[in-house]
């Protein structure tokens, strides 16, 4: 089960930063990542992390402004996002796989590939 929490509304410049809680976690092999889908658009990949080392991986839209990064102790994954535009406006996923091992980084386009999912936060930027 992936429970996120910190969406919210936020003036265009300013920052938010994304908790998904993970029920299920193993530090040395599962997937995460965050995926946006707005009205009317297909979701997309956003960040990516792999626990195994601790890589990432990002979508160009946001590389440079957003970080992923991960807490084992917590069972959690974050997104950090500053500078953000009203383009970054959507819902955002937390999506976790157990069986992705290194396909992750390359998963960013394929939220098929995700077996779990949060229920998704709303952040606003005007």
């Amino acid at each position: 089960q992936l429970v996120e929490s910190g969406g919210g509304s936020v003036q265009a410049g300013g920052s938010l930063r994304l908790s998904c809680a993970a029920s299920e976690y193993s530090y040395r092999r599962t997937c995460m990542g965050w995926f946006r889908q707005a009205p009317g658009k297909e979701r997309e990949g956003v960040a990516l992390i792999y626990s195994g080392g601790g890589t990432t991986a990002y979508s160009d839209s946001v590389k440079g402004r957003f970080t992923i990064s991960q807490d084992n102790a917590e069972n959690a994954v974050y997104l950090q996002m500053n500078s953000l535009k009203p383009e970054d406006t959507s819902i955002y996923y937390c999506a976790a796989d157990f069986n992705l091992g290194g396909s992750c980084l390359v998963a960013m386009g394929k939220p098929d590939w995700f077996d779990y999912w949060g229920q998704g936060t709303q952040v606003t930027v005007s």
